[in-house]
């Protein structure tokens, strides 16, 4: 079931059974910041027209990781600029095949085809640590808290709101996903620096909105994960 969450005033989360995800938008006066765009272009016309029932200031895109399934919608917001970090457009499309494959073995090759027929949109802007965008009348900070999931992840911080968009660097409803390219040792670190930005509100990549004491939590056991001998139950 897909549905709006209010977070704050003009803070949102719109939440899909399909992976679990949980896209973000945040609205100021002047424009509004969409948060990840999903994963094909089908998918990506359904969450602009959505957005575009509680607003029709011009938007910004940020890109929170190159995973397939936070960027293969973006084509539908064009023309717009796209924020990300420097190093997130060198691994995007990496994991499309795979997926297309995946959803082909699980039945869905309606899924697999909208996917490998998605365009890649590269962001038009890119950030290394943090950058701060003005929406009009509220600002929100775009940073990299270090490795974690991925080498290039980027948190959204609505300080005015207390909300972070965590991306994948906070799952709910199931374990971090570690893949072959996070940094499972370093990921903690990441966390760390997000919690100390006192969030009231913790917005994961998938699943429902969460708070400090559950990313606490979450970090905790990335860390017991990663000091467990290779091979260790």
């Amino acid at each position: 079931m897909t549905r709006w969450l209010e977070l704050a005033d003009g803070v949102l989360a719109r939440r899909y059974e399909h992976l679990d995800q949980t896209l973000g938008l945040v609205v100021g006066r002047e424009r509004c910041l969409v948060v990840d765009t999903s994963g094909d272009e089908v998918q990506g016309a359904e969450f602009a027209a959505a957005i575009r029932e509680i607003t029709a200031l011009p938007w910004l895109v940020v890109l929170t990781h190159a995973h397939f399934d936070h960027h293969f919608g973006t084509r539908a917001f064009l023309p717009c600029r796209v924020w990300a970090h420097e190093r997130c457009r060198p691994a995007m499309g990496a994991d499309r095949a795979e997926w297309a494959t995946k959803f082909r073995q699980e039945g869905s090759g309606e899924l697999a085809a909208r996917l490998e027929e998605a365009e890649l949109v590269p962001p038009t802007d890119t950030l290394a640590t943090e950058v701060a965008l003005d929406l009009g009348g509220r600002r929100v900070t775009l940073l990299h808290p270090g490795r974690g999931h991925t080498d290039h992840d980027v948190a959204v911080h609505v300080p005015d709101a207390a909300v972070l968009f965590a991306g994948d660097l906070v799952e709910q409803g199931a374990p971090p996903s570690i893949g072959p390219d996070s940094h499972a040792a370093e990921w903690p670190h990441a966390l760390d620096r997000l919690l100390a930005l006192r969030p009231g509100t913790i917005v994961p990549g998938h699943g429902d909105p969460v708070d400090a004491a559950f990313v606490r939590r979450q970090r905790d056991e990335l860390s017991r994960s990663s000091a467990r001998p290779s091979g260790s139950a």
